[in-house]
């Protein structure tokens, strides 16, 4: 009969974490995250709430920064486009997904939660007549798309928005969603006529930030 390794997932989990062998996966110790525990969580969220699943701050309308500790004005000067009273911005510089989540986050927004067909069509619209002239200004970017505020949640088996809440409007393009094990990021894809696509959440992308009032 042949041996069973003890640790049939060849990996190990750090800061105390522990891991579950039938899935492969670490439980983390409170205030760590991280496919091997290997991340420490913020230490606390002043004007918001903390994200386990990201170890990050949720920050409350009109607040910004990492731990939430910058009062934020709401910019109306800032909007490219308003919808039902929320303001969209387009950025004009490229990042990764969780970089651009932050990017918002220190202008006290959040990643753009497309909730509704009528939403989705008015920034598909803005987004289709951006001049030429209106490029990402960061040349290290690595395609004309946007991204949104939705990610694949393994651990829900679903797509959430920032927010945590599971996305009950889409506007994925056809045969979309089809990379869920890598393309855990959503972006609004302009050769899809800004319908959505999942992505790598490490691609560098333009992205909409969105101001609530």
């Amino acid at each position: 009969v042949a041996e069973v390794p003890r640790n049939p997932c060849r990996m190990s989990c750090r800061n105390g974490g522990h891991l579950v062998l039938s899935s492969c996966l670490c439980a983390c110790a409170p205030g760590y995250t991280g496919r091997y525990c290997q991340v420490r969580c913020s230490g606390q969220c002043l004007h918001g709430k903390l994200r386990k699943e990201e170890c990050s701050c949720l920050c409350h309308p009109g607040y910004g920064g990492a731990d939430c500790g910058i009062k934020i004005h709401f910019p109306f000067h800032a909007c490219d486009v308003r919808i039902d009273g929320d303001c969209f911005m387009v950025s004009p510089e490229a990042a990764t997904y969780y970089g651009a989540k932050m990017k918002c986050q220190e202008k006290g927004a959040t990643l753009a939660q497309v909730r509704s067909q009528k939403v989705q069509d008015i920034l598909a619209f803005y987004l289709s007549r951006l001049e030429s002239g209106n490029r990402v200004t960061d040349t290290d970017f690595e395609t004309g798309n946007f991204w949104i505020g939705l990610t694949y949640k393994t651990s829900k088996a679903s797509f959430r928005w920032d927010v945590g809440e599971p996305s009950s409007f889409t506007s994925f393009a056809f045969g979309q969603p089809d990379n869920q094990g890598f393309g855990n990021c959503v972006e609004m894809q302009a050769l899809a006529a800004f319908n959505w696509n999942d992505q790598r959440c490490k691609t560098r992308n333009r992205y909409i930030c969105q101001f609530s009032e």
